[in-house]
């Protein structure tokens, strides 16, 4: 029996039993303590708790589910996968033990051309909660399933409850036995490999208070209404229907596996046991095969690969699936032939992985081909550093890892693998203290931003006064009163010219930065003195505080001012904010709703905003984007601004920066109504002609996964497009030639310069070539090696030592030698050392000489012990590298 119909014979089978069929939730949970949904009854939860009244008394669903706890155990037992769907049907308040129980009885037993799945009862064990008397009796007189294989077990494994105060209760287990060929007899508490549970039913019947463990709470009374939350997997009863061995290999899964096997040129042979040769081969393809699956459905509900959270997960897996292919001997890109394989699998129950698949299979393969640029970039230098650990004897220090992770992009998990692999083991402890060292500062370097080295005490004093009102979105001017004065991280009474203080005011119609916002600059004046603001942040909640200097005469604490926004600096600033968003809708418009915005910055006349995307736009895609956004500032789109409760905002399809804490009440900013629709709590031209013009001025990466596109907006714009309009008339008269003819020749003068290039390159390597004989005869002894140490001056780069090095080396046959040449490229240094194989054996490594040489040139360098390359930025102290790398091999 194939998935699809295993869970269309659920839902008709409760439809027909008076349940309400309820669609898959999205498996990005609605739960904030949850990244995913990771249980069939997580979108009952409100019911179940009775925090929400239920539409429905009862009610049946299939639910997308992923759980990533336990991902290092992925292929190699027969039940865990990473995605799963789990059929549900809940009672909230209606029927309760009897009615579950013959309900999954008649479903798992009926005959399938009577709807059900045929499953013979003979092979059906039971087990319920110790003290529970009532479920026993229960299976006894509706199931005919006899005593012996009705086993009882304690609160850890029969006992379900949130972990919090609330609903709890007992459960009743449901297990298939697969036969004798799996395990030892005895039922569940034997054997739970041969037993594999199919379906669980939880009796939400007690509240309980004082959780203090999985085992240890207080009984506090019964539920006035009784619920029931059911749950069997999908995969495990597709497992025992279709007669195969494990999850992966069932009808949704294993298209993926053949195609692995396939690309790979390897067996798969459903190998359970360790000691099986194929076991090492088999668990990668089922990885593989789960993992495609997981990131299908993942890309489909709106997760896009990033370095946090959700996104990380699906980075992973993908990561996961792309590894364990390299290591069945496919280094290619293997997302193309493996995604629309599962893909194909899916799409009988999920139609969306077929509709959506365009976008879906663009983010996934970008992906990969990023992730494969990674290890190429970081595989080498991790070898490199895994030999030299194991030649010192000691685990890969965690410096190592952490530059493999800084420089590389190479994550944690892959280099624990790949070290592990080697047999070598990682200084997590030291990689992970390092991270948090990054961190520290990172976060230091934005304390140091939003509060100065002011006492954070200082700030709370002053928020004791009461909260900073914000009047700037209304108007640019207004009366205040003086709060307090810090100075050098003290509050003072006073401040004369001169000073750099920080100001607090009761009231301020001066902008703080946030939001991606700049802050707002001007003036605050009073009785004989004259205050600049330069900056306005926000230290703690509530609390604007306007970082001046003072221009004339002396503050005080209490005086009365008029604050005064710089109106210029404000306009063009809400000029870039609105900007912002019209970029962002038009992002939305070509490329699509998974284009969602990952950061942005807004200053007067120029904006930057960042957005999830896998790959570079083309010249045409930012020409099109340039044009929509300015249609929408030609079109002059009303920009409105409503406050309104979270839930509504929401609920109106307003799109909210992943990863923002937002109170109860927000700010919705609308251009065109739901053209473009944010939660914002920014500043905003009324309409968008105001804006004037908006210029992209180009587009590029910003980690894997992201892309950044900046423009100047307003007079900024104006001033960059007359910018390069003045460089095309000079570039015109200089080469003689009309601007509409102008790409031609600079692109036909770039092809004359490239050939002499070329040829100034040829005639360089042939003299090195020449020199080469010459060089043979200076080869001097040094303890037992023939040596030669060259200065080859300036050079075209590093290929050209390579070259001479490796023609050197082979000229001196095969008694031990060693070659170092060096030479100046751009005005580095950079030095070659090559060494032949009796060199080696008597202990002159290449690797080890090139970080000697490469430190005394003021740099650093590596490879492996035939051939490394190091360089430096003392040109001047080739002389002395080379002589240090002779003495080094005459001293060894």
């Amino acid at each position: 029996m194939k998935s699809q119909e295993i869970t269309k014979r659920w839902v008709d089978f409760f439809v027909s039993k008076g349940h309400t069929a309820v669609p898959s939730a999205s498996l990005v949970s609605n739960d904030p303590s949850l990244l995913f949904t990771v249980a069939g009854m997580v979108p009952f939860i409100p019911y179940l708790t009775a925090r929400e009244e239920p539409p429905y008394s009862r009610a049946t669903s299939v639910q997308k589910c992923i759980r990533t706890g336990d991902i290092e155990e992925v292929g190699k037992t027969a039940r865990h996968g990473t995605f799963f769907q789990m059929c549900g049907n809940f009672s909230f308040g209606d029927y309760f033990k009897e009615d579950a129980i013959k309900f999954a009885f008649e479903l798992l037993t009926s005959s399938v051309d009577d709807g059900g799945y045929g499953l013979p009862a003979e092979r059906l064990w039971v087990t319920v909660y110790e003290k529970d008397d009532e479920a026993k009796e229960l299976w006894l007189k509706h199931t005919g399933i006899p005593e012996e294989r009705i086993q009882r077990m304690g609160k850890s494994d029969n006992y379900w409850h949130t972990g919090q105060p609330g609903p709890a209760g007992p459960c009743s287990e449901i297990y298939y036995d697969r036969g004798p060929a799996y395990g030892i007899e005895g039922g569940p508490l034997a054997d739970e490999t041969r037993y594999i549970e199919i379906w669980n039913l939880v009796f939400m019947q007690y509240q309980i208070e004082n959780v203090r463990s999985k085992v240890d709470f207080d009984i506090v009374g019964e539920l006035p209404n009784k619920n029931i939350d059911t749950g069997l997997g999908m995969e495990r009863l597709a497992m025992i229907l279709q007669g195969v061995e494990n999850m992966y290999e069932t009808d949704q899964v294993r298209p993926v596996i053949d195609k692995a096997a396939e690309l790979s040129g390897r067996e798969y042979t459903s190998a359970e046991s360790p000691e099986d040769p194929h076991h090492t081969d088999d668990v990668r393809m089922r990885v593989v095969a789960d993992h495609i699956r997981s990131a299908l459905m993942l890309i489909a509900d709106g997760v896009a690969p990033s370095n946090e959270g959700r996104g990380y997960v699906l980075r992973r897996l993908i990561r996961r699936a792309v590894r364990a292919m390299r290591l069945l001997g496919v280094e290619k890109a293997c997302l193309p032939d493996l995604l629309p394989a599962s893909k194909d699998a899916m799409k009988g129950v999920y139609p969306v992985v077929e509709t959506d698949f365009a976008r879906i299979s663009r983010i996934a393969y970008a992906e990969e081909k990023a992730f494969l640029r990674t290890i190429a970039s970081g595989t080498a230098r991790l070898e490199d550093a895994v030999a030299e650990s194991k030649a010192a004897g000691v685990p890969l220090s965690g410096a190592d890892a952490f530059a493999l992770h800084d420089t590389y992009g190479f994550p944690i998990d892959l280099t624990l693998e790949m070290a592990e692999e080697a047999g070598l083991k990682v200084d997590e402890p030291g990689f992970r203290a390092l991270m948090l060292e990054q961190r520290q500062r990172a976060q230091a370097d934005a304390k140091g931003k939003k509060g100065g080295h002011a006492d954070l005490s200082a700030y709370q004093e002053l928020l004791g006064k009461g909260e900073t009102v914000f009047t700037g979105y209304d108007e640019l001017e207004g009366e205040a009163t003086v709060r307090g004065i810090v100075s050098a991280g003290r509050p003072v009474a006073h401040a004369s010219t001169g000073e750099e203080i920080e100001l607090v005011l009761n009231e301020t119609p001066f902008y703080a930065e946030a939001g991606g916002q700049s802050a707002d600059t001007g003036l605050i004046t009073g009785d004989g003195f004259v205050v600049e603001v330069l900056d306005v942040q926000r230290p703690i909640k509530g609390l604007s505080v306007h970082k001046a200097i003072v221009r004339e005469g002396e503050i005080s604490s209490d005086a009365l001012v008029r604050a005064a926004v710089d109106r210029e600096r404000r306009h063009a600033a809400e000029q870039a904010h609105t900007g912002t968003h019209i970029v962002h809708a038009a992002l939305h418009q070509i490329l699509g709703p998974e284009a969602t915005q990952r950061g942005s910055f807004n200053k007067a006349g120029y904006l930057r905003f960042d957005f999830a995307w896998g790959e570079g736009l083309s010249p045409a895609t930012r020409s099109e984007i340039e044009e929509v956004s300015n249609i929408a500032i030609r079109n002059n789109y009303r920009v409105d601004t409503k406050v309104m409760g979270l839930a509504d905002a929401k609920a109106l399809g307003a799109m909210a920066l992943f990863g923002e804490n937002y109170g109860s009440e927000v700010r919705v900013v609308e251009i065109d109504g739901a053209w473009s629709r944010e939660l914002c709590g920014g500043t905003h031209v009324s309409n968008t002609s105001l804006i004037g013009s908006l210029s992209l001025l180009g587009e590029q990466s910003v980690g894997s996964g992201n892309r950044r596109v900046e423009a100047f907006v307003g007079l900024d714009a104006f001033r960059h497009l007359a910018a390069e309009r003045a460089l095309v008339t000079e570039l015109t008269e200089l080469l003689k030639v009309p601007s509409g003819q102008l790409a031609d020749r600079i692109s036909s003068t770039l092809n004359k310069l490239k050939a002499t290039e070329k040829e100034l390159d040829r005639l360089r390597k042939e003299q090195l070539a020449a020199a080469a004989a010459t060089l043979v005869g200076t080869a001097r002894d040094a303890a037992g090696v023939r040596v030669i140490a060259h200065d080859a001056g300036q050079i075209g780069g590093a290929d050209d030592l390579r070259n001479l090095a490796l023609d050197l080396r082979n000229r001196l046959g095969s008694e031990a030698a060693a070659v170092a040449v060096a030479g100046v490229s751009n005005d580095r240094p950079v030095i070659l050392i090559a060494t032949n194989e009796a060199a080696r054996e008597a202990g002159v490594k290449a690797g080890a000489l090139v970080r000697l040489a490469a430190g005394i040139l003021g740099g650093g360098g590596g490879g492996k012990d035939d051939v490394a390359q190091g360089g430096g930025t003392d040109a001047g102290k080739v002389p002395a590298a080379l002589t240090a790398v002779v003495d080094a091999i005459a001293k060894r």
